[in-house]
């Protein structure tokens, strides 16, 4: 990862001479010097960071020195800039403090110099290592730089390993074996057809697809078949003469001659004219990682009319649907295997199918949730543990405690290493931070990804890209990751944008020892654990039950004078964490990061933090914060702010002196037991001088129309939150709203709360909506409206774009059927309605909500039917009807909705409750209409407001 730090610094460096290179005076040679020969050491540092682990003790040791040469340079350019780059004092103690700083300012000047001399030399010393390895590990400045990181002579995936799992020992196999075999058999003989099996390494995807490809049916339906193993490293031309051989030997023909001498373009029409007279043929591709491999290979691949078929396995998502796309194929994505499946295999392993005895089980349970149902894993532990004495609990135990440190040794769990650490390796630079740098969470840490997204951004691991926003590229990272099958979405906030994701915990613990090896991040519990021996970069505090004598045990001698981050993840211990963050304010000046959320001991924001001149994000949320002084201004390079879940209500002033400011959140909700409703914050009344905020909430508007005016100069807004909007107030914010063309999510609460919600007025006629081609919000994907509504806003019916929106309290009247504004919309996939409506009955018309896929309908007191026209609703999957006391029969048509996966009744009519149960037992009338639904839950909230349900299908499921 030095090749990693190295490529960021660089980057650092070529921005920090660009925006401050006049402040060097006749230091800017030298430190161009400097980024020059880091340059040019990149590209060998890639291949020789893929030697490294079988390398010499001296190679690693440069590859060390490059990465702490890289990470010192940066260290005395933060220095210098906080030193000089600061703004001018003014009056006559202005001057008096100039002259006496010039002073200190020409030794602080030479000092500096000193030191970038020094690093000078140390570069000079490492560049000259540099040739001679180059010479001595056979690696040239081309072929470091080329794609290929990795030598095909080191260590490569056998795919070999993969298909040596005996049947015997699958479990589960034979269900997506018959499926995939039957996408195989079916569908068009006109046309080739693609079958993609995706997931991230070691679920089993090869000897899945091997099982169908051996198959004896498989086998008499396609005559000719082939096998191609791709991976990371393929020489294509080799690929494709080994293609050729496998055809032909299928085929009984000769392999031509001339292969060996022909170019690629030649070698793709040998097999273009081989498939087009063999008839029909099956081949797989094992382990395709790029798209380009596909858009490549598939015009070697005739379409002929024998019905053709092709079948891949990828850990990536794009490379699957991509390969599938013109083919009107398959992608079958492969899930890990359930808790009962991999107590199966576990046991089939150790116990050769016997049970696990009493004593082992409780270790035997921790053992496999680590795996979490990863086929390679569970088979590479059992390994291990076979080895052990089942009479011996502690030696089970002690595997179970250092499954990290097995993973970092050579053995049997070297290879699910090996096999992890692939995914990672084939990442681009920025993307291998980004990923290192998950490691700040605990195990099973639930991450919020924006969170996470504004951290990447914060630590200047997001590159800038002409046209895009810097969110919008941290957010394509963070896609990116996902699409690789090496973070995990759990929950959604809205189609197309992740709330919640988490870390396979094996893959996990190759990130936490890779991310350990290149001193990323140090992580303090409180417990006397050994931290690395170089200078503490980034500092993250988790759960401890420490004391705090044990933390100077574990942190003597390790100072904090270059920190760059200090994060707070989960409940810490008060005492640790306030120790620590006494000492790191006390002693670093050169802080970007300061994450304390979720401390409620943290009630004042100290003095020493508006010393931080390089800080960049500071995070407050959760803490007992009431209040923020005046010194805030001082923060000039400060982009992210949130005081989210504070007592904060009114900023100052100065707050406009963050002239870089980018995100900005202050609210507290206002009932803790209730999502709908939050206070915001007083802002300055020229608010809309913060010209490069993209992110602001919750903003009171009650103050009156100025402040809506100035919302209307925000014109980089992405998202929008405003709160107690007045109802004279809403023409001139229809009015600020046309000038945010940027703006994707809105929430706007009116004054009041339930019932006493005062008015949304928005209904307002813009003159953009006279247009054929409506402007008026069209980037909006989510609208959020608390407060009553006389009328649906005219503009909603326009909003191309809009996937969720949520209205609470709107009370509109029968008349004023909310529907009608929103069937037609192309986009729409989320709607949740509480209080909405007070009409009788609700009707989904045929053509209606094309693509809506949730509905959540609340707290309709009137609400006494509901229609399903067949034709409506034709992609909903999740139907959540709750508190309609009213509504005693399932809505008409429901049996229309053949995509509903889920039904959810909560806290609804006795009598409806009742009826359900009842016609479980008789299969009535009404229960042969929801029958095809896999889940339906009755549901409940106790009077601690725990939700509790039973499901209608228990018994069913049973049999």
């Amino acid at each position: 990862m030095a090749e990693t730090v190295l490529s960021f610094v660089l980057r650092q460096l070529s921005t920090f001479l660009h925006e401050e290179g006049r402040l060097l005076g006749g230091l800017r040679q030298e430190v161009q010097f400097i980024k020059d020969e880091l340059g040019h050491m990149r590209a060998f540092l890639r291949e020789a960071e893929a030697k490294e682990e079988d390398a010499q003790p001296r190679l690693q040791e440069w590859i060390k020195q490059v990465r702490e040469a890289a990470y010192d340079t940066e260290d005395i350019l933060d220095e210098f800039v906080a030193r000089f780059a600061r703004h001018p004092a003014t009056g006559f103690y202005g001057s008096v403090r100039r002259i006496f700083s010039s002073i200190k300012n020409l030794r602080a000047r030479h000092r500096v110099a000193s030191e970038i001399q020094s690093i000078k030399s140390r570069i000079k010393s490492i560049s000259e290592a540099h040739q001679r390895y180059q010479s001595e590990y056979g690696i040239s400045a081309q072929a470091s730089d080329s794609l290929s990181a990795v030598n095909n002579t080191t260590w490569r995936y056998s795919r070999d390993d993969a298909l040596l799992v005996e049947e015997a020992k699958l479990v589960r196999i034979e269900q997506p074996k018959k499926h995939l075999i039957s996408q195989l058999l079916q569908g068009d003989d006109y046309q080739l057809k693609v079958v993609s099996v995706v997931g991230m390494g070691g679920l089993g995807k090869t000897t899945l697809v091997k099982k169908v490809h051996e198959d004896l049916e498989v086998r008499r339906h396609f005559p000719v078949r082939a096998w191609v193993t791709v991976s990371q490293t393929c020489d294509f031309q080799y690929l494709l003469k080994d293609l050729i051989r496998q055809l032909h030997k299928e085929g009984k023909k000769p392999v031509p001659q001339s292969i060996e001498s022909s170019n690629t373009t030649e070698l793709k029409e040998i097999i273009k004219d081989f498939l087009q007279q063999a008839g029909r043929y099956a081949i797989v591709f094992d382990d395709v990682w790029d798209v380009e491999f596909w858009n490549t290979i598939k015009f070697a691949l005739p379409e002929s009319s024998h019905g053709n078929r092709v079948m891949l396995t990828t850990r990536k998502a794009d490379v699957a649907s991509a390969s599938c796309i013109e083919s009107r194929g398959f992608v079958y994505r492969m899930e890990p295997l359930s808790v009962e499946d991999s107590r199966t295999l576990f046991c089939n392993k150790i116990f050769n199918g016997g049970t696990c005895p009493g004593h082992l089980m409780g270790v035997a349970k921790g053992i496999l949730d680590k795996c979490e149902g990863l086929p390679l894993a569970i088979l590479a532990i059992s390994g291990l543990l076979a080895s052990k004495d089942v009479n011996r609990i502690d030696e089970w135990e002690m595997v179970r405690r250092s499954l990290g440190g097995e993973l970092e040794g050579t053995g049997k769990l070297d290879r699910v290493k090996k096999i992890l650490s692939l995914s990672y390796g084939d990442l681009p630079w920025h993307l291998k931070t980004c990923l290192l740098y998950t490691s700040i969470f605990p195990e099973d840490y639930e991450i919020e990804c924006a969170r996470l997204v504004n951290l990447w951004i914060a630590e200047r691991f997001v590159e800038w890209r002409e046209g895009m926003s810097i969110e919008d590229v941290a957010w394509g990272y963070l896609g990116e990751l996902v699409n690789r099958s090496l973070i995990q979405v759990t929950k959604v906030f809205y189609e197309g944008l992740p709330d919640i994701c988490r870390i396979h915990d094996l893959l996990r613990e190759v990130i936490v020892l890779k991310s350990r090896e290149q001193n990323l991040v140090t992580i303090s519990t409180g417990q006397p654990t050994m931290w690395p021996s170089e200078k503490v970069r980034r500092l993250i505090v988790h759960s401890s039950s420490s004391n705090n004598t044990q933390h100077h045990q574990q942190r003597r001698g390790y100072c904090f004078d270059h920190l760059r981050s200090f994060i707070t993840v989960g409940s810490t211990n008060s005492l640790l964490y306030k120790t620590l963050l006494s000492e790191v304010l006390g002693s670093n000046k050169l802080l970007k990061v300061l994450d304390l959320a979720g401390k409620e001991t943290q009630e004042e924001i100290s003095n020493e933090i508006f010393k931080m001149f390089h800080l960049k994000y500071l995070n407050l949320y959760g803490t007992r914060l009431e209040r923020v002084p005046k010194a805030i201004g001082k923060l000039q390079h400060l982009e992210y702010l949130n005081l989210g879940k504070t007592g904060v209500r009114e900023l100052p002033m100065e707050i406009l002196k963050l002239q870089k400011l980018r995100f900005l959140k202050v609210y507290q909700q206002v009932d803790p037991d209730d999502k709908y409703g939050f206070h915001g914050f007083k802002a300055p009344s020229n608010m809309g001088g913060l010209l490069a905020l993209e992110i602001l909430g919750y903003i009171d508007a009650s103050s009156g129309s100025i402040i809506i005016k100035e919302i209307g100069k925000l014109t980089q807004l992405r998202e929008l939150r405003i709160t107690k909007l007045r109802r004279e107030d809403g023409k001139e914010l229809c009015s600020s709203l046309a000038n945010l063309t940027s703006l994707r999510e809105l929430n706007v609460d009116s004054i009041g709360k339930d019932d006493d919600h005062e008015i949304i007025d928005l209904n307002h006629h813009h003159p953009s909506l006279s247009s054929s081609s409506c402007s008026f919000l069209q980037s909006l994907r989510m609208l959020i409206l608390c407060g009553r509504l006389e009328k649906m806003p005219q503009w909603v019916a326009h909003l191309h774009s809009l996937v969720r929106i949520d209205l609470d309290w709107s009370r509109l009247r029968g008349e004023e059927d909310p529907l009608e504004s929103l069937q037609h919309l192309p986009n729409l996939v989320n709607i949740n309605f509480c209080g909405s409506y007070q009409g009788e009955g609700l009707c989904f018309k045929t053509g209606g909500f094309l693509m809506l896929k949730r509905l959540h309908l609340k707290r309709m007191e009137g609400l006494r039917w509901m229609r399903v026209e067949e034709g409506a609703l034709p992609r909903l999957e999740t139907l959540f009807l709750q508190q309609l006391p009213l509504l005693e029969e399932l809505p008409l048509g429901i049996q229309h909705l053949s995509h509903l996966q889920r039904l959810i009744l909560a806290e609804m009519s006795s009598q409806l409750r009742e009826k359900l149960l009842e016609n479980q037992k008789d299969e009535s009338e009404d229960y042969r209409k929801i029958a095809h639904i896999p889940e339906i839950l009755i549901g409940y909230y106790t009077d601690d407001r725990k939700w509790r349900h039973r499901s209608l299908w228990a018994k069913k499921k049973k049999t």
